[in-house]
């Protein structure tokens, strides 16, 4: 079968299908079954052992097991049993470390793989007669699917019927031009695939038009599967603070090898035995390498983007998460993200009121009269269910429809007692509507429609006061229709616009307003205080946008509200003056978003924009972050953003942005945790070799502290809950680094301090206590215990008697496994393997004190302000 040259009842009946019914639902099974899933072809993914092999490749371990062979040959060298006890440890504790490093792998494929799935495109297609949606996955050839603006093409496709349809290809043929397409064109066999306009391929989109197509090939055998094999050699993309943490451990290992190189030279001058050196150098290199981190930080990353799914944001992809945290200005779109996207009616006025009158559940009879004329006008509809409610048509008409509703005027009753006989339906020309209904036994005329139109229609009615009253509701940001009446004697034959709607009395107008969301005032606030700048970017008139930017707090004093075409009409330099004051765009066209978007870029903002069509793509793409509507979007601008908000709310981004500020956060308490712990060890081992020619920690004893205290709390604090005031921290800078405004600083001194307390640990159990091993056993006990108290204090920068010490069960956990792993080495047989000895019960209680002592240097530093989070301490005034 030629697709494209074959003709497409032909096609039809190749395929076994019907080009209006499409397939049965047995039908499509059995071709599911034959020809496999509608998907490309994945890259085929890492084996467990390959998954194994690779933890290997990191410079960190390769450093470990180059310590384990020195510390083998060593052990040789001594030819004593026991010393063969140190590198065997050092190569069981990194196998161990390579298996935790597969797990959390694995658990951030599952959890990534999970959101890919939430995010998998539909199709909607036509089975047993009925237009259905369901997954592409699920497509076969022969099934008919409908397309149109803005669909992502799900299936390579023959054309069966179209209007005005054209689709992008650049995927496939390189042609940024959006070819037209035709379901009637006669193609040659040997057309070249730019060239078949009456085929529709797979990973193309639709840019105008609509179409009912024929499925022709699915998977692997459309054009787009050809190419698949260049998409299999993508490598999965790092985020920057992975790849920065991942040069890291380069500049680590590096460190490591130079003070090793220090300590080997210092040994050599003061006659030290080599292989005593070698000992000391294989702990000092141990010391240095935080082996947990790059794994750690992906679980981190992987389960932030999970839950952030539980607040309505799917991520596409892990450097946004990173980006949300820095995002200083947030342009959203007003209708559904701002608003309710419902009209509402809100206000209406009968002819002879003096004032307008508010609608509610029961209004006065005059109006309770202009809602019955209203909605016997309207061909809008309510549904009601148990739970849910509805609108079907115009939002215009079920807006008055609604209203009506409320005051016991039901749309079903109405058209029973007043049917109507006749209409002249709106069109934009007019800008009028009419229905002719049977009223009381006689035939009366109700004309809805524009304000202006239809007043100057009319003969009877206080004109000029309906147009004050007019005035008055529109600069409320209001829209507003008019209703007028007449009745006559019949109905005449040929129904014309300009005989039956003159003449008329003016009854009254109704004013309505797609109201503003009750959490999007919140949200703009929580922007303001978080340093964010809200900007509303509208297709609507500038005066309703206006008001309702205005009453969110986005529009405030000082601020400006422009029009597309005064956009058009500055200069870049003229615009680059002014955006700081603009706070709403309205009237904007597809450009004006990109030019607004770049004109923040150009000033060092981070920009968060807002887009449903396809129109909007180029704009989400530009953006730092492109958020898509869920609800509203079409596939295009999915396709396009880095988020996409499953319920299209402003509130929405503002949380998604303070989840990801939480995970940056959490990402930073872990590397400062295990930084701060490393350092500790490297100078414990560095200053203790230099001072005394000793080592106070063997390299197995670092390693387990290293494996059981260091890494399961760190996971624990990647889980931290989002602290309440991170939405009152500005923006993080697109460029700053992790250890910025002091961290670094911060991390070496808590280092020190760690190394302190070890060291003095270590001189007790050798001076007081009397012997090496007692020294190293304080030490070690000292240490592993200070670095689990330590998990705690990198909890928050706030005091942990304002948090409260035990409120992340996970990292009491965590700890106590810790602590139950580190009295496993202590007190039980496993002593003797790690070179450890039993202590007196003052050694202990030493040991404990001083293990504390970095949670009282830390609650003091915090009470006296020294370390403290960088807040806003008044609310932002515009950028």
């Amino acid at each position: 079968m030629i697709a494209h040259f074959e003709k497409k009842e032909e096609i039809i009946k190749q395929l076994e299908t019907d080009a209006v019914n499409g397939l049965s639902s047995s039908k499509a099974a059995a071709k599911l079954e034959q020809y496999g899933k509608n998907k490309l072809r994945e890259p085929k993914k890492k084996s467990i052992a390959q998954r194994f092999l690779d933890q290997f490749k990191d410079v960190m371990i390769i450093i470990l097991i180059i310590a384990a062979i020195i510390s083998f040959i060593v052990a040789l060298y001594e030819k004593e049993a026991k010393e063969f006890l140190e590198p065997v440890l050092i190569m069981l504790i990194v196998i161990l470390n390579a298996i935790m490093g597969v797990l959390q792998e694995s658990k951030a494929e599952k959890a990534l793989e999970a959101l890919k799935n939430m995010s998998s495109p539909n199709a909607r297609v036509i089975r047993d007669g009925e237009e259905q949606v369901i997954e592409a996955s699920l497509l076969v050839p022969g099934d008919i699917i409908r397309l149109e603006a803005g669909d992502f093409i799900p299936a390579d496709a023959r054309i069966i019927r179209s209007s005005s349809l054209k689709s992008e290809e650049a995927a496939l043929t390189g042609e940024s031009v959006p070819s037209e397409k035709d379901a009637d064109e006669e193609v040659a066999e040997n057309a070249p695939l730019g060239d078949r306009t009456n085929m529709v391929f797979t990973g193309c989109s639709i840019t105008y038009g609509t179409a009912l197509a024929v499925v022709t090939t699915t998977g692997m055998d459309t054009e787009m599967g050809r190419v698949a094999n260049l998409l299999e050699s993508e490598e999965s993309t790092q985020t920057p603070l992975q790849k920065k943490l991942a040069s890291l451990g380069k500049y680590l290992g590096i460190v490591a090898l130079a003070a090793c190189a220090v300590i080997f030279i210092v040994g050599i001058m003061d006659g030290m035995p080599v292989m005593e050196i070698f000992m000391i150098a294989v702990a000092l290199a141990v010391s240095a390498i935080p082996e947990g981190l790059p794994a750690i930080v992906t679980i981190v990353l992987s389960i932030g983007v999970q839950r952030m799914v539980k607040k309505n944001a799917i991520i596409r992809n892990l450097p946004a998460v990173e980006t949300l945290g820095s995002a200083s200005i947030i342009c959203s779109d007003k209708t559904g993200t701002l608003t309710q996207n419902r009209m509402t009616l809100v206000e209406a006025y009968y002819d002879g009121m003096e004032k307008t009158e508010k609608i509610t559940a029961n209004n006065s009879p005059d109006i309770k009269k202009l809602l019955k004329f209203g909605t016997l006008c309207s061909n809008g509809l309510v549904v009601f269910t148990k739970d849910t409610e509805k609108h079907i048509g115009d939002p215009t008409e079920t807006a008055i429809v609604y209203a009506a509703h409320r005051n016991g005027l039901e749309k079903e009753d109405l058209n029973k007692s007043y049917p109507r006989k006749a209409e002249i339906p709106f069109d934009s020309d007019r800008k009028l509507m009419t229905s002719i209904n049977v009223m009381d036994d006689k035939t009366i005329v109700i004309v809805k429609g524009a304000v202006d139109v239809l007043i100057e229609r009319c003969i009877e009615g206080d004109k000029e006061k309906a147009k004050d009253i007019n005035y008055t509701m529109s600069k409320n940001a209001l829209r507003v229709i008019a209703v007028a009446y007449k009745y006559i004697d019949s109905i005449p034959k040929e129904l014309k616009p300009e005989d039956i709607e003159k003449d008329l009395i003016f009854m009254g107008l109704v004013g309505m307003i797609d109201p503003p969301r009750p959490e999007a005032k919140d949200a703009v606030a929580v922007c303001r205080k978080a340093g964010i700048k809200p900007v509303m970017i509208t297709g609507d008139h500038v005066i309703t946008a206006s008001a309702i930017a205005t009453e969110l707090g986005i529009l405030r004093e000082n601020d400006e509200a422009i029009t597309g075409i005064e956009l058009d009409n500055m200069t870049d330099s003229e615009f680059e003056k002014r955006v700081r004051n603009i706070s709403v765009y309205a009237r904007v066209s597809p450009e004006n978003k990109i030019r607004i978007v770049r004109a923040w870029q150009r000033l060092g903002e981070v920009v968060s924009m807002t887009g449903d069509g396809v129109n909007d793509a180029p704009a989400l793409k530009a953006a730092d972050i492109g958020c898509a509507m869920g609800i509203t979007g079409t596939d295009v601008a999915k396709g396009a953003a880095d988020m996409t908000l499953t319920d299209d709310n402003f509130a929405t981004i503002v949380d998604a942005v303070r989840e990801g500020r939480g995970i940056y956060a959490n990402i930073k308490k872990v590397v400062g945790f295990l930084l701060g712990t490393n350092i500790g060890e490297i100078l414990t081992v560095f200053f203790a070799m230099i001072l005394w020619r000793e080592t106070p920690l063997l390299s197995m004893q670092l390693l387990w502290i290293n494996l059981v205290t260091d890494s399961l709390p760190a996971i624990s604090l990647g889980m931290e809950e989002v602290e309440s005031d991170v939405m009152e921290q500005k923006p993080k800078p697109r460029n700053e680094g992790i250890f910025a405004h002091g961290y670094g600083i911060r991390i070496i001194l808590q280092g020190c301090m760690i190394a302190a307390i070890t060291i003095g640990g270590f001189i007790y159990g050798r001076n007081v206590i009397g012997t090496l091993e007692a020294g190293q056993t304080m030490a070690f006990f000292v240490l592993s215990l200070s670095q689990v108290v330590q998990s705690f204090n990198m909890r928050s920068e706030h005091s942990l008697f304002k948090i409260g010490f035990f409120t992340n069960k996970k990292l009491n956990i965590a700890c106590l496994i810790s602590a139950a792993l580190i009295a496993l080495v202590l007190f039980t047989p496993l002593s003797t393997a790690f070179q450890l000895i039993s202590l007196d019960l003052n050694a202990y209680l030493i040991g404990l004190a001083l293990s504390f002592v970095p949670l009282f240097a830390m609650e003091i530093s915090k009470a006296l302000g020294l370390i403290k989070p960088k807040k806003i301490m008044v609310e932002q005034k515009d950028k």
